[in-house]
């Protein structure tokens, strides 16, 4: 099964599936020399993880994950960094009736049609539960910019559920209102009404739809290499890699479609410092496929979830019969809640990969130092410290 790597340089590599026994991911391409905290990490984790409001699955994940490669000390190496998440909590019973009869606009026939045989518990590999993996190197990548020179922030909140949209927000109103509320809504009053809708919905044994809004500043103009690995063609692949994402629009993004020309059209001016920069930025901090130096900005479009306890029709292969099925088990009502550190995480993925690529942070090392061996992060021989006797390697008793 070929499909399972992100990126160029910053490249993430992920395995598991949904009721399997973990999840986990290799990211190669990590600089030298990050200070590298698992528990940070763990703070983007616990936004995925299920369980965490009315309006969420009530698979009970802690989603704990466990660094176990690629670090010394408490810093990067250079060296590929691995990571598992083990799952706790599968239930495969509730899917067995759909093992030969496939759910309804899922992946379970479509799995078994190209590789003759799937692991059916929960979805599988195709399960959204594989986007814990892609969180975690989100969380990987976010570290490694913050400790770089520069200041790349990124930020993301659900801006529509149905027919319920979000007033227009500030990245600053995202970065102090998004959190406080279950539907990750920058808009407090929007927000309200988006958690009744899918409270509503809950309730009827149904779904719905949303978007989220994401904006990425501080990322310097000139990254980008036409033509297949432009920034929009790659934040395509990010996006439309997320299950259920039906659309992704960046700057104006559909309104495009309705504009002359000499209104999409963004005029030339000097910057304070004397350089170039366009007027306004209905293109998305893109032009020509390479970043401008404004903000990235776009949105996420999910259909509802296929999962839902209705009635619903399907063909069972193995008997020949056609059945009635109903959905049954633990499901989300509505995605994007939970959807927005994963598009958050595929930001970052994305952002510094091109960073490394365009040569802006050094892929070996994050201080920019070749050939400097003696640095602040590399580890001390206990031999030259008698005094400090813990910290001493333990020779393994073969006997025990």
């Amino acid at each position: 099964m070929n499909g399972n790597e992100f990126g160029r340089l910053f490249r993430l590599t992920t395995y598991g599936e949904s009721h399997g026994e973990a999840m986990g991911c290799t990211v190669s391409g990590v600089p030298a020399g990050v200070e590298l905290s698992e528990a940070e990490i763990q703070k983007d984790l616990d936004r995925r993880k299920p369980g965490q409001s009315m309006i969420t699955t009530s698979r009970g994940e802690p989603d704990k994950v466990k660094l176990n490669s690629g670090i010394q000390d408490g810093y990067t190496t250079g060296t590929p960094i691995g990571m598992v998440i083990q799952n706790k909590d599968a239930r495969s019973g509730k899917y067995e009736p759909f093992i030969t009869a496939p759910r309804p606009s899922h992946g379970d026939f479509t799995y078994s049609a190209k590789f003759g045989t799937r692991n059916w518990g929960g979805g599988g590999r195709s399960s959204a539960r594989e986007t814990v993996n892609w969180v975690a190197a989100g969380g990987v990548a976010k570290q490694v910019l913050e400790q770089s020179d520069f200041d790349v922030q990124i930020k993301a909140h659900v801006c529509q559920i149905g027919d319920v949209v979000a007033d227009d927000v500030t990245f600053e109103e995202m970065l102090e209102h998004s959190e406080e509320n279950e539907v990750r809504c920058a808009d407090p009053e929007a927000a309200e009404e988006m958690r009744d809708l899918a409270d509503k919905h809950q309730k009827e044994g149904d779904s719905i739809g949303g978007a989220i809004y994401f904006e990425c500043q501080g990322v310097p103009r000139g990254l980008g290499a036409p033509r297949f690995d432009s920034i929009p063609s790659r934040l395509g692949q990010a996006m439309y890699s997320i299950p259920a994402v039906t659309d992704l629009a960046l700057g104006v993004g559909r309104d495009a479609r309705t504009m002359r020309g000499s209104e999409y059209t963004e005029d030339w001016e000097f910057s304070e410092d004397g350089d170039p920069v366009p007027v306004g930025n209905d293109h998305g901090g893109l032009q020509g496929g390479i970043t401008t130096g404004d903000p990235i900005y776009g949105e996420v479009t999910w259909h509802a979830p296929v999962s839902f306890p209705k009635t619903q029709k399907t063909v069972d292969w193995e008997t020949g019969e056609e059945k009635e099925i109903t959905v049954t088990g633990r499901h989300d009502p509505v995605l994007p809640p939970r959807a927005v550190p994963v598009v958050e995480a595929m930001l970052y993925c994305t952002v510094l990969d091109f960073m490394l690529l365009g040569g802006r942070i050094n892929p070996d090392r994050l201080d920019g130092r070749p050939g400097e061996y003696d640095t602040d992060y590399h580890p001390s021989s206990p031999q030259n410290d008698p005094e400090d006797a813990d910290t001493h390697a333990k020779t393994i008793d073969k006997d025990q």
